[in-house]
């Protein structure tokens, strides 16, 4: 059994390769949360230039996003992120998701619904799936239409006034 007052010594030399590369590792640190934001937002501007080119291309400038720096509370971890706003409660979200297959974009477009009590949040495969989906949204001026039996417009809450729990709204 270990003395916890006791330093662990080092199972490598001072001078080893893994010495240097752990050295570089602590040199070179971790992304500050300006750069996640500055990453993110460049990331999503040329996604969207590069996939949407025809729609969300043309309407669209890298200062139209606002980045978001990694997020780790409460066990979840959410990659850096970027948000585009569309007007008339209308959002885009972007993030690139890391797997062990590699990184791939998701780009995500949140749409407030027509009861008013929340959004609906469709991921995009491609710029046809958005065409498809703004013509959907156009006769509700960008309203996804509020379905009970789905109750996928619940994503996002009001807050309840300070005092009262929300679930007794």
């Amino acid at each position: 059994m270990h003395d916890t007052l006791t330093a662990v010594t080092r199972p490598y030399g001072a001078d080893s390769p893994l010495a240097h590369l752990l050295d570089m590792v602590q040199a070179v640190g971790q992304p500050t949360a300006d750069e996640q934001r500055e990453d993110a937002v460049t990331t999503a501007a040329h996604y969207v230039y590069k996939a949407y080119p025809d729609t969300l291309g043309r309407v669209l400038e890298a200062m139209d996003w606002t980045g978001y720096p990694a997020l780790h509370c409460h066990g979840f971890s959410f990659e850096p992120a970027a948000t585009a706003w569309l007007d008339g409660g209308l959002w885009l979200h972007h993030t690139l998701r890391l797997s062990e297959n590699g990184a791939f974009d998701v780009l995500t477009l949140i749409v407030p619904c027509t009861c008013g009590a929340g959004y609906s949040d469709i991921v995009l495969d491609s710029e046809d799936m958005l065409i498809e989906i703004l013509a959907e949204l156009r006769p509700t001026h960008g309203r996804s239409v509020h379905d009970e039996s789905l109750g996928d417009c619940r994503s996002v809450r009001s807050l309840a006034p300070l005092g009262r729990p929300l679930a007794a709204l």
